[in-house]
């Protein structure tokens, strides 16, 4: 099937060697993971000098730490000397400095190399040149986020950018005070399909009213199969007789105080590429991010963010929760059931978007732009 034998009503998906070829998912990883904004750590995991995490950016390891001058910094997980990797946990806390388990070689907390066997005899070895190497970083909403690339490009139009264009302007999103919120709940899932996958099940609601009883029963505007909540502005609101984004419609927690009267009562999804949806309710905030591990695996870590008063004292957030892991665990399944199908040689070609999905075919023509696959027509 071509574009050309399509009913208007019809537009053609990517071909199935997109979500299935090792050389197109490595291509994303250089052209798209490694050089775009990508989302890494919860800022307040990194509570202390010395506190690190390790993430997987592209085909790059990278190591996230706090300054003793507080500031967040990020350098490839890798050591100068014969480039073993400085730590292989995830987490964890060091005191002073990062030493090289193979050879010793040491640098503090600001990347510099601070010591290694024999260094004094070698006075010609610069400390700041032979120290690790910087990664991009900047903290926004509360996470960390960092950018590979030599020139990184503008955070403001990139990141920002995507928050204008779904909410209309940035002050929306600052109401609900992400990076003051806490974390209530961390799910992470292991999801056997595309990342690419992920993030067009996420931009539609063509399978709503199929798959997400629950959530169609809070948002009954979802069911109608529309992608409400992708017009500028526009949040789908709470169906009639519910109190609260919960599983069963019951009264949430704690509103956060700042949300504006006309967000009360409505749910507004943002997509920020590549890896980060975010999901705003009146009284909390799921924050999601993807790390794509191969062409047909993803790890998703979805975080619920909730006032600090309200995690503190204790307060049951289990339907708030439930709801939405519902909701992720429906959608993964459906992605996996897709994934082996993107093999198929009836998938060669790709499939079709139907009128409500058509908007997912822009973010096909941006995985083109970005990959310089484009064909011509």
């Amino acid at each position: 099937m071509t574009n050309t034998s399509l009913p208007e009503s019809l537009i053609s998906t990517l071909p199935g060697d997109y979500y299935t070829d090792p050389e197109i998912f490595a291509l994303e990883q250089e052209r798209i993971f490694e050089s775009m904004w990508f989302c890494v750590a919860r800022s307040s995991e990194l509570d202390k000098p010395g506190a690190f995490r390790t993430v997987d950016v592209g085909r790059e390891s990278i190591l996230v730490t706090r300054a003793r001058d507080n500031s967040i910094r990020a350098f490839f997980n890798v050591c100068r000397h014969r480039g073993a990797k400085l730590r292989t946990e995830e987490s964890g806390e060091v005191k002073r400095a990062f030493q090289c388990p193979y050879h010793a070689w040491t640098y503090d907390l600001q990347g510099k190399l601070v010591a290694a066997p024999n260094l004094t005899k070698m006075p010609d070895i610069g400390r700041t040149e032979y120290g690790l190497v910087n990664v991009h970083v900047r903290e926004w909403l509360g996470y960390v986020w960092v950018c590979l690339a030599e020139e990184p490009p503008s955070f403001e139009e990139q990141t920002l950018g995507e928050v204008i264009t779904r909410l209309g302007d940035v002050e929306s999103i600052e109401r609900y005070d992400i990076a003051e919120l806490e974390v209530g709940r961390r799910i992470v899932y292991d999801v056997r399909a595309n990342w690419k996958l992920i993030i067009e099940n996420f931009m539609e609601c063509y399978h709503c009213a199929t798959i997400h009883p629950e959530l169609t029963e809070v948002l009954p505007e979802f069911a109608d199969g529309y992608a409400a909540q992708y017009f500028v502005g526009h949040g789908a609101e709470f169906g009639e007789g519910i109190q609260g984004f919960t599983v069963d419609g019951s009264e949430g927690v704690d509103r956060i105080p700042t949300v504006s009267e006309d967000q009360d009562r409505r749910y507004y999804a943002i997509t920020i590429k590549p890896q980060v949806f975010i999901n705003l309710v009146p009284d909390h905030v799921i924050f999601h991010r993807m790390y794509p591990v191969a062409a047909d695996r993803t790890i998703v870590e979805c975080d619920w963010l909730y006032l600090k008063d309200v995690v503190a004292s204790g307060k049951d957030v289990s339907r708030s929760v439930e709801l939405f892991d519902r909701v992720n665990r429906q959608d993964f399944d459906a992605c996996e059931r897709c994934q082996p199908a993107m093999s198929s040689r009836l998938y060669a070609k790709g499939g079709v978007l139907v009128p409500s999905e058509h908007h997912i075919g822009a973010f096909h023509d941006w995985i083109h732009d970005r990959l310089g696959t484009r064909q011509p027509q």
